[in-house]
């Protein structure tokens, strides 16, 4: 029976800021649009976080059951490592994933935008199905695009919509760009996990590129983010907050164009991203709401 500490291990800590971060920016932008919903915005966090620490699980519990992580560098695989049954870890999915849909009810009785239901119910089986199912997406390539739909345009435009019953430039371009941290996370762990990935089968983007280009892809996409706020320029001076973020670039991104450092090396983007996302939805959102 897997301890409290390897189950919290197994909920991959790192990349928890890539739930809070698109709330805090979508509650900003609703706010800026003259509304701010506190209740919608602690049960939009709960939802996002439930349903990022359920993906984790139920990518524990799929890979671990396909072998996939027999032979894996990184974090706690608590079923491939044996810490934990099979079945306990799918459970534990399941029930982050029943919180999740739980609070996303609520959110609709609050808000009165009952078709979110339908994205709610979409968004589970898009967590489920990225590594669980037989044809699982992220085996394909496709995980970071879909992390860039739920992680950044989703979790984002939804909770500014749930609360405005609008969305807005400054909503659109803080989507866009977290989406492309959170695909970027997405991608530095994917480089990580190059080799096995590839001796098991799962053809990850990282895995379809080549590691030299996927090393810089990751560059690309945080690059991408931290520099589309400059396109609100045009509206307030106060969207060049957002380039203090390049600073929380440089540390992983350095990393990442090594050579060097591979494997259990990588793990470090991996913290170092999730502090990024959490900068720049800080500073981004203080644009926001000076703007």
């Amino acid at each position: 029976m897997a301890s409290t500490q390897e189950w919290i291990a197994g909920s991959r800590p790192r990349t928890l800021p890539m739930a809070v971060a698109p709330v805090v920016i979508g509650s900003s932008a609703a706010t800026a649009l003259g509304t701010f919903h506190p209740g919608i915005a602690l049960l939009a966090a709960l939802v996002a976080l439930m349903l990022q620490i359920g993906v984790n699980y139920a990518n524990d519990y799929s890979d671990g059951v396909r072998g996939t992580d027999d032979d894996r560098v990184g974090p706690l695989r608590l079923t491939g490592s044996g810490a934990a049954a099979a079945e306990q870890v799918k459970h534990a999915a399941f029930l982050c994933f029943a919180i999740a849909g739980l609070a996303g009810v609520l959110i609709v009785v609050l808000s009165g935008h009952w078709w979110m239901l339908a994205v709610g119910a979409v968004s589970v089986l898009a967590a489920w199905w990225y590594t669980g199912g037989s044809k699982p997406y992220g085996y394909m390539g496709l995980g970071e695009v879909m992390v860039f739909l739920f992680f950044g345009l989703v979790a984002t435009l939804g909770t500014t919509y749930a609360m405005a019953d609008q969305l807005s430039q400054g909503a659109w371009l803080g989507a866009i760009s977290h989406g492309l941290i959170a695909s970027a996370l997405l991608m530095a762990n994917n480089v990580r996990d190059i080799p096995t990935d590839r001796t098991a089968g799962k053809l990850t983007l990282a895995v379809r590129l080549g590691e030299h280009q996927a090393r810089w892809s990751y560059v690309a996409m945080i690059a991408a983010a931290v520099a589309l706020p400059l396109l609100m320029l045009h509206i307030s001076l106060w969207f060049l907050l957002p380039l203090a973020s390049v600073l929380f670039c440089l540390g992983p991104s350095r990393i990442m164009l090594s050579s060097h450092h591979s494997g259990p090396a990588l793990i470090r983007v991996l913290q170092l991203t999730g502090i990024l996302s959490l900068i720049f939805a800080g500073t981004y959102s203080l644009a926001l709401l000076l703007a």
